[in-house]
């Protein structure tokens, strides 16, 4: 069975036994919280969220840059209050630079030319390769950004391997 198949067949599981509660739109908590994608962090166990309590943005490294439009929406139109930036220990994107990532995704598809090269060429990776500058450097991104206006901005590195968050901006 492929991995979408288990994930139909656990989500039929989940509507079978799911309350017909509607929820309210805005997080309850008032926070947005970005994280990285990667699969070994669950941010409503690791943060004690549940459904319901607070919006989760997720992408490669947990990036500011790459999120702001989703926190702008979660502050402005969905009356969000705070951010909580979480990076991790032990990152892929401590792994390579933009050039690196491009190199290789474009010998992995035979790219030389043509749209999709240049694409990729326009590319910023957002690659870091110091952990706890780089989650400064994104709660800054945001405190200092005129279009997250009055919004507390923490950030705080993840530990894999324990679970424990450690505050660092």
């Amino acid at each position: 069975m492929s991995a979408t198949q288990d994930i139909l067949s656990a989500n039929a599981q989940y509507a079978a036994s799911r309350k017909a509660e509607q929820l309210p739109m805005p997080p309850s908590k008032k926070v947005a919280v970005l994280t990285c994608m990667d699969a070994r962090i669950l941010p409503e166990a690791a943060l004690g969220i549940k459904e319901g309590q607070a919006h989760v943005i997720r992408n490669a490294g947990g990036r500011a840059p790459e999120a702001l439009r989703s926190v702008i929406i979660s502050q402005q139109l969905l009356g969000t209050e705070e951010v909580v930036v979480v990076q991790h220990t032990d990152c892929g994107m401590l792994t390579f630079t933009t050039p690196q990532a491009r190199q290789l995704i474009a010998t992995n598809l035979k790219l030389d030319s043509g749209a999709a090269k240049q694409h990729l060429d326009s590319l910023d990776f957002l690659d870091f390769p110091d952990l706890e500058k780089n989650v400064k450097a994104d709660v800054d991104f945001l405190r200092t950004n005129g279009l997250v206006k009055g919004t507390k901005v923490r950030g705080f590195v993840y530990d894999v391997k324990t679970g424990a968050l450690k505050e660092v901006a």
